[in-house]
């Protein structure tokens, strides 16, 4: 454990130590404010419902979350390991006595955690939101909980991409075409009039759980799936990085 939270620490350094994690966090921040613009704006028009239909409007009802998502966590991730075979360090990193376990650990615990530290900035809205309306604090607790799961998801596959490639260009496009290809095949849902592929694209359809998750219904079957394809594309990232070393 002490090894994983070396080299996390290490990767969080290197990001605040570049420009890169202050652009990222700029542009959150501005979209973000934009959105909670958009939900005072929600707020004041008494067409509309309060309280939880706000909540909802900021955890994914708005195509600015999942572009955040799709455009922000690759440039998260794309460096994490691409950037060790571009410069060289990746075979002093797998000499040293770490496993590949702990490489891929490490190094996806300091993209997550920046991800988190992005996320937890909004808690801000949250609290200035209750001078406009009464806030249930349900949804906006299973909110962050449906946020922190995708982006667990989504920094995996991140982190798989960054291992194929010494391009970190490549790497942050694979990985956008990944998650695109997820969330786009999740709306078959809406397409199909089978009740079969309905409910087996249901499954997958971020859109839809994002959608559960800011109206307060935590589904056991949804945390499942997105640690168990967390857990697949970690395991895919430290097969592929033992397979390097026979290269």
């Amino acid at each position: 454990m002490k090894k994983i939270l070396l080299i996390c620490l290490r990767d969080l350094s290197s990001y605040f130590l570049s420009p890169m994690a202050y652009v990222i966090m700029t542009a959150f921040m501005v979209v973000n404010g934009y959105v909670f613009w958009m939900i005072i704006e929600v707020l004041n028009n008494p067409r509309y419902p309060a309280g939880t239909a706000a909540m909802k409007l900021f955890f994914g009802g708005t195509i600015f979350f999942w572009l955040f998502k799709l455009f922000i966590v690759p440039t998260i991730t794309m460096k994490s390991i691409a950037e060790e075979r571009k410069n060289g360090t990746i075979e002093t990193l797998m000499t040293a006595p770490v496993s590949d376990f702990q490489v891929v650990a490490g190094k996806y615990l300091a993209s997550y955690l920046l991800y988190l530290s992005l996320w937890s900035m909004t808690l801000i809205y949250v609290f200035i939101l209750r001078y406009y309306t009464p806030v249930d604090f349900g949804p906006v607790i299973s909110g962050y909980l449906g946020t922190a799961l995708i982006g667990a998801f989504f920094c995996a596959i991140g982190i798989f991409t960054s291992t194929l490639t010494k391009n970190q260009v490549i790497a942050a496009i694979i990985s956008f075409a990944i998650m695109v290809g997820i969330f786009s095949g999740g709306m078959i849902q809406y397409l199909s009039t089978d009740s079969v592929v309905k409910d087996f694209f249901g499954y997958l359809n971020l859109w839809e759980h994002m959608n559960e998750f800011a109206r307060g219904i935590v589904d056991s079957r949804r945390i499942v799936y997105y640690l168990s394809m967390t857990l697949l594309f970690l395991f895919l990232s430290v097969r592929t990085l033992e397979s390097s070393r026979w290269r």
